[in-house]
């Protein structure tokens, strides 16, 4: 069985994707509210929902 390794670029996509969308959730509860939080809950909600998705597992 021979072992083929990926790209760097392949690997740390959905790491990188996830923690631009915390990020994104941070910045969006300070700049206001309305429809800020909303996109503070999103942004900083399906991070968690995935950790503990990936935990139930």
């Amino acid at each position: 069985m021979s072992h083929r390794s990926q790209s760097t670029t392949k690997v740390f996509a959905w790491p990188t994707a996830i923690a631009l969308l915390g990020a994104l959730g941070l910045f969006a509860a300070l700049l206001g509210d309305g429809a800020w939080d909303m996109l503070a809950w999103l942004g900083l909600g399906i991070p968690a929902w995935l950790g503990l998705r990936g935990l139930c597992r």
